[in-house]
């Protein structure tokens, strides 16, 4: 047996019994909590930033039409200067529920120099917003009839700042099965959850599809001007929102779940490659370690245990083992928790080369727009 082959089996089965205890139980599903009504429901303004989401759009909206909100609310889909009628659709939907007097439509100025696309259309829709609260949802979301009371009550309930749910992802394609509860899986392992709901810790997470801000937050930290440039903005909004005193939770939501599609594995790729390079700050170095951690995290075990190093196939057993409550939460045979070495490898080919788009200004490319 290779001595070097043995050292890195018992390093990657450490890493992973040190990831199973002192990980912030990032393994265990943490899903939504009902809360009791509030005895005052706040108002609250939807804002829809879409650009050319007309295939989503009549899918989605009905489904914010069809909230039970007790409180004073309003809808307001911005238009990022789309091409495919995204705006009149909205229109359209609009006058077809009798909700023209809850559903505003507004274009936001052309995109300036240093914002990212997604953050300044956000950012035009909160400027038109006067409510208690801001919910920020992507228009390929569909909402239960229930989301928004169950949102409000939770951050009145808590004292929410920020409360945002990781909303479950379309899967259906194989590469969605192989893929996506593995991209959610590597999310809580790089933000645990229950760290970044602790006012006491360091991290800081939020999912941008669901994110429910109390608009006196939002002013605190001076806007969305603070997050201008950001492309992993979710992620950021919820940094800066802790970093000045404010209290924030991220879980899983069962029952409001994206439209979007992934059908092939190149889909998944580029949706990856888009800011993977961006979450490594674009750090080379970072880049290397990061390579070198997935590697020995994911990568080693599964060829350690055909070669008969037992140690390397104890870490492939533990990693499968932790992998399989999300495995489940997507409702997959618990046999796929075996492939997260495959899901690993994709991944990881996608971050890098996420760094070479980035190094040919073809970086952060979504929806026609190249942000850099």
């Amino acid at each position: 047996m290779p001595h070097a082959a043995l050292i890195l089996s018992c390093l990657a089965l450490a890493a992973w019994l040190w990831l199973t205890f002192f990980h912030g139980g990032f393994w265990q599903l943490l899903l939504e909590d009902r809360s009791a009504d509030p005895p005052v429901w706040p108002s609250i303004d939807v804002i829809v930033p879409a650009r050319n989401e007309a295939e989503a759009l009549p899918q989605s909206l009905p489904s914010l039409l069809r909230q039970d909100y007790p409180g004073a609310w309003r809808i307001i889909v911005v238009d990022d200067h789309s091409d495919d009628g995204t705006g009149e659709i909205a229109h359209g939907l609009a006058r077809i529920y009798g909700a023209d007097d809850r559903v505003t439509v507004i274009v936001p100025p052309p995109l300036a120099e240093g914002w990212s696309g997604k953050v300044a259309a956000m950012n035009a829709g909160a400027a038109e917003s006067r409510a208690d609260f801001i919910l920020f949802t992507d228009a390929d979301i569909e909402h239960p009839p229930g989301s928004l009371r169950r949102l409000a009550a939770r951050a009145a309930a808590k004292d929410l700042d920020l409360t945002s749910r990781m909303v479950r992802l379309h899967c259906a394609s194989l590469a969605e099965k192989l893929l996506v509860p593995a991209f959610v899986f590597f999310f809580a392992m790089l933000y645990p959850f229950r760290r970044a709901n602790r006012p006491d810790s360091r991290v800081a997470a939020a999912a941008g599809g669901v994110m429910l801000v109390r608009r006196r937050a939002l002013d605190a930290i001076g806007g969305l001007a603070c997050i201008q440039s950001a492309l992993i903005d979710d992620c950021a909004l919820a940094r800066a929102i802790k970093r000045h005193g404010g209290k924030i939770e991220l879980t899983l939501a069962d029952d409001i779940r994206s439209l979007r599609e992934y059908p092939r594995f190149a889909d998944i790729h580029r949706m990856v490659a888009r800011s993977a390079w961006t979450q490594l700050n674009y750090s080379p170095l970072l880049l290397l370690g990061t390579c070198a951690g997935m590697a020995l995290l994911f990568l080693l075990p599964p060829l350690f245990l055909l070669s008969g190093v037992a140690p390397g196939g104890a870490a492939w057993l533990i990693m499968s083992a932790l992998y399989v409550p999300m495995v489940r939460f997507y409702k997959q045979p618990a046999i796929l928790a075996l492939t997260l070495p495959f899901a690993a490898a994709l991944y990881l080919i996608a971050t890098i080369d996420s760094a070479r788009l980035h190094w040919q200004g073809k970086g952060g490319q979504w929806k026609g727009r190249t942000q850099k």
